[in-house]
C-alpha cells in the first residue's frame, strides 16, 4: 500500500509508515485456561506481566516476528472486565508497530481520526503507544507501538 497516497504531502519526509503486526490481543477469562490451544499450535509464553494501569494482566507468546496477546481483567471495574462482560472473550485489538508515534499522530488528528488516548502512554520500558477508536477504522481497535531504540 502506499501510505504518501493515503497521507497526502504530510506523509513525505515522515518516518509515519507501519513496521510490522506487533501483536494481536485476545481478551480472556483465565490467562492459564487459554494457554491450551496456543500451548497445541506450539506457541510458549515469553512473559506474563501486571499491568496496573489497565487493571489487567497480559501474557505474551512469540508467533515468528510478531507476537499473541492474551489479556484477562484483574478487576471487576476495569475497562477489560467491562469489554468481557459485554462481548465475551475473543480477539480485543492489533498492535501496530510504528517509527514515529508523533508524527503519526499529527497526522491521525489532521485527517480526523478518533483516539482513545490523544497522547502517548509510556510504558515502563519506554515504549510508547496509543489507540485509534474502532468507529475511525469500520470496526477494529488498533494500538500504535513505538518501541525504544535499543541501546548498542
Amino acid at each position: 500500500m502506499n501510505t504518501n497516497r493515503l497521507l497526502g504531502d504530510k506523509g513525505k519526509g515522515l518516518m509515519t509508515q507501519a513496521k510490522k503486526i506487533h501483536h494481536v490481543a485476545f481478551v480472556v477469562d483465565s490467562i492459564e485456561d487459554s494457554l491450551s490451544i496456543w500451548n497445541v499450535l506450539g506457541l510458549k509464553v515469553e512473559a506474563i506481566k501486571d499491568v496496573p494501569e489497565q487493571e489487567s494482566r497480559v501474557a505474551f507468546l512469540p508467533l515468528g516476528d510478531s507476537k499473541i496477546e492474551l489479556v484477562e481483567p484483574i478487576t471487576a471495574s476495569s475497562g477489560i472486565a467491562r469489554y468481557l462482560e459485554k462481548r465475551g472473550p475473543g480477539m480485543h485489538h492489533i498492535c501496530i508497530e510504528v517509527e514515529d508515534i508523533l508524527g503519526l499522530l499529527v497526522i491521525l488528528n489532521e485527517k480526523g481520526f478518533r483516539l482513545i488516548n490523544a497522547t502517548p502512554q509510556v510504558g515502563t520500558d519506554g515504549r510508547k503507544c496509543v489507540f485509534i477508536h474502532p468507529e475511525s477504522t469500520k470496526g477494529v481497535l488498533v494500538e500504535l507501538y513505538e518501541l525504544p531504540v535499543k541501546k548498542q
